[in-house]
């Protein structure tokens, strides 16, 4: 028996919320820990200031947990999409009913902005003003052009991921929470300092909105980027997936 909308819906609100209060948190805390630390380089805005590369690290493994987590949670009742642009792939795909589309969005941004609440109430205003609520956004020294590459081809790289051990019915059984957290792991290791690694837009709109009701940064002018980006990657994805492995 298929979980009604409403379940579903539940589930990907609560875990698009544990998303960004383990992923998005572990970054605005990395932030709080290193206000007044000398950066590293001209290429940081903090985070890296007290482990380089391994302040990455830490967020990106936050983030491969949590996803993880709520994987294998979540993904019975609803996909555990977690990601507007992940519905939009698999709808685009003909793998996602239309009608489920728009509350399955809704859910996603809800959940990222009740995220975002959440660990503004637990880390208090510094949690926007220094730590931006894990917000992401280009580092110094990055063009847009580089930001969106990077949000395009992490998605991309995310989305390959999913079809392959969570939508084709060839892939063992049992894994995807833990594969799929692992790619989400690496690209923000990765590509963090290039872009912050949003990698989905509902992540990227929760600390937006609270930090502009907050006082924390202003990164509206850039959230375009972080929207089309992430969805242009995982809908090319799918397409690519279909063309060199799809099943028969």
């Amino acid at each position: 028996m298929q979980p009604s909308l409403t379940k579903k819906v539940i589930a990907e609100l609560i875990g698009t919320w544990m998303l960004v209060i383990v992923g998005a948190g572990a970054a605005a805390v990395t932030l709080m820990l290193a206000e007044g630390e000398k950066p590293a380089s001209s290429f940081s805005i903090g985070i890296g200031a007290l482990g380089g590369l391994g302040d990455w690290l830490a967020i990106g493994l936050a983030f491969a947990i949590v996803v993880a987590a709520a994987i294998y949670i979540f993904g019975p009742v609803s996909g555990c999409h977690i990601n507007p642009a992940v519905t939009i792939a698999l709808w685009a795909g003909r793998r996602f009913p239309t009608n489920e589309v728009i509350p399955y969005l809704v859910a996603q941004f809800a959940g990222a902005a009740l995220g975002a609440l959440t660990l503004l109430i637990m880390l208090g205003s510094k949690g926007a003003t220094v730590g931006g609520l894990g917000a992401p956004g280009p580092f110094p020294g990055i063009g847009l052009v580089q930001v969106f590459v990077a949000e395009a081809v992490g998605t991309f790289m995310l989305m390959l991921t999913i079809m392959g051990i969570a939508v084709d019915k060839r892939a063992p059984q049992g894994w995807a929470g833990l594969i799929i957290g692992l790619i989400v792991g690496g690209v923000i290791t990765t590509l963090g300092n290039v872009s912050g690694q949003g990698i989905n837009p509902a992540r990227t709109f929760g600390p937006y909105l609270i930090d502009s009701l907050a006082g924390g940064p202003n990164l509206w002018p850039f959230f375009w980027i972080y929207l089309l980006a992430p969805i242009i990657g995982a809908v090319v994805a799918v397409w690519i997936y279909d063309a060199v492995v799809k099943e028969e």
